[in-house]
Parts: structure tokens; C-alpha cells; sequence
């Protein structure tokens, strides 16, 4: 069967958690997305905890992204995943004590590749080292990864065709998708998810969000 990618919805905007993302989700929690998340940065943690309270209560899945670059960063960033209850952590630099700390928490750890930096993060690297990067850090145990591809300095269409094909691990494209015309690289390459966050903000495809979602949704579906 023809894999689809899943769509999972960042209430953020410039790598920052939306002020409202409460009102925003709720506003829209019964659309077809399963799967929502937002950035450690934007919102105070209580906010955010409550956020993701509501969104549970809802039946959803839930991921943050952590836009981190430092071992305590992504440490503290990995801790907020697991005190808010969410599902996945994704992003941040990987480190060994993340990854073990997700493991003991029981949190799929989905962390970037490259050279990353810069908030919104910018992703620069030679793809075969992002490749042999990946397959060290699953024989570690990781889940999978967050793969800033429309982020990227070098060919994004090429990093997309052979990370995901090389790659026997759920992969993420996040940050940037903000055209059909990149849904439609998207579908070709077929990753397990794909992240849209500050386009539905930006109003790149025409609506309120969960108009825009619901588009997005049935493109992606067709």
C-alpha cells in the first residue's frame, strides 16, 4: 500500500509556539490531523503543559520541537516533553543523555541531522554524512528524525529522495512546507510525516487555519 504521509500541525510560527495555540487547536480540534505539536519557545510552561492536557483530552497525538543546540538545552527541552505528557520529542542536537533520557521516559526521540543552527534553524551538511549520522544514532536506539530539508543550504529535493530511501526509520520533514508545489516533492518521497507550522499563519494556502489544514489534508490524501 501506497504510504501517505501523515500531516502533523506546529502551532508555531518562526520556529516560536503561536501566543493563542490554545485557542487555535481548539478552534480546529476536530479536523483529520491526529498528530499536533509546537516549540519550547513562545509560550510559558504552564501554557504549554495545559496545551497539551487539552489536546490529550482530545484523543490527540502530541510532539514538541526543540530548537536547541547545547547538552542542557536538549536535556531541558527533552524534561518539558516528558512533564507535559507529550508523545514525541523532536529536534535538538542529538546527545547520548537525551537519548537515554527518552528511553527511560518512554518518549520516541526524533532528533535533527547536519550541522544545524540559527532560530528559524537553518540546516547545512553533506547528505551521505547526514546518512552515515543517522544510522549511528539508530543503532543507538533513536525513533526516528526531523529532517530540516526546505531548511537546507544544499539541494533539499536531492537530501529528500535519498535520506528517506536510505533511511529504514520513520523521518519527519519539517520546517518550510509551504507550497503545493512542495506537497507534491513531499508525496513523491513519501516520509512518514511532514510538519506545516508557520505557512498556515503566513496564510500560504488560503483560509482559516483549519481551512487550510483540511486543504492540506485532502492534497496530500488525493
Amino acid at each position: 500500500m501506497e504510504n501517505k504521509p501523515e500531516l502533523i500541525v506546529m502551532l508555531t510560527h518562526h520556529d516560536y509556539t503561536v501566543k493563542d495555540a490554545y485557542q487555535v487547536f481548539d478552534a480546529c480540534k476536530d479536523s483529520c490531523v491526529d498528530c499536533w505539536g509546537f516549540k519550547e519557545e513562545g509560550l510559558d510552561h504552564s501554557a504549554m503543559k495545559e496545551l497539551v492536557v487539552h489536546m490529550k483530552d482530545c484523543g490527540k497525538r502530541t510532539a514538541l520541537e526543540v530548537v536547541a543546540y547545547t547538552e542542557q538545552e536538549c536535556l531541558a527541552g527533552a524534561a518539558a516533553a516528558v512533564d507535559f505528557g507529550c508523545d514525541i520529542l523532536m529536534g535538538t542536537v542529538f546527545f547520548d543523555s537525551v537519548n537515554d533520557f527518552c528511553k527511560e521516559n518512554n518518549i520516541r526521540y526524533m532528533p535533527f541531522v547536519g550541522k544545524i543552527s540559527g532560530r528559524p534553524s537553518v540546516l547545512e551538511g553533506d547528505i551521505e554524512d547526514m546518512i552515515r549520522e543517522a544510522e549511528e544514532y539508530l543503532e543507538k536506539g533513536v525513533y526516528g528524525f526531523d529532517l530540516l530539508s526546505y531548511r537546507y543550504t544544499g539541494d533539499s529535493a536531492r537530501l529528500n529522495e535519498e535520506f528517506i530511501s536510505r533511511i529504514n526509520a520513520p523521518v519527519c520533514i519539517a520546517g518550510s512546507v509551504d507550497s503545493y508545489e512542495k506537497l507534491d516533492e513531499v508525496k513523491n518521497v513519501a516520509p512518514w510525516a511532514f510538519t506545516v507550522g508557520s505557512a498556515f499563519f503566513d496564510n500560504k494556502f488560503d483560509g482559516e487555519v483549519k481551512e487550510q489544514i483540511e486543504k492540506v489534508c485532502e492534497y496530500i490524501n488525493k
